[in-house]
């Protein structure tokens, strides 16, 4: 089952806060972005966040499930409601996660 695209942008606007929010679409479900990073997916109409220890200490309940068969667990955010949780939480996760690698330009 694929994610609503109504729910994925009202999880891109609670994060919003946090930094330039974006979402890509993903092997039918939606990878979500801060300022370029990924930080979590959307899959099925359900929020996860890349674990981190910055992130784990500010979760309310820590739920950690993975977002697709065979993924690796992820933090499961079931409260998308609380607009300055939610971009506490994602912009703590990005400082955290590591800078993207440059991607290769075709033909290189």
């Amino acid at each position: 089952m694929a994610s609503n695209t109504d729910f994925v942008q009202y999880v891109a606007d609670q994060c919003a806060g946090a930094g330039e929010i974006t979402v890509k679409k993903m092997f039918g479900d939606y990878g979500i972005y801060c300022d370029g990073k990924i930080f979590g997916l959307i899959c099925d109409d359900r929020f996860y966040v890349k674990p981190t220890e910055a992130g784990r200490s500010l979760l309310r309940t820590v739920d950690l499930q993975p977002p697709y068969e065979g993924a690796k667990d992820y933090f499961y955010i079931a409260d998308v409601d609380d607009h300055d949780y939610l971009s506490t939480l994602v912009r703590e996760t990005c400082r955290s996660l590591p800078e993207p690698k440059p991607r290769k330009k075709k033909g290189s």
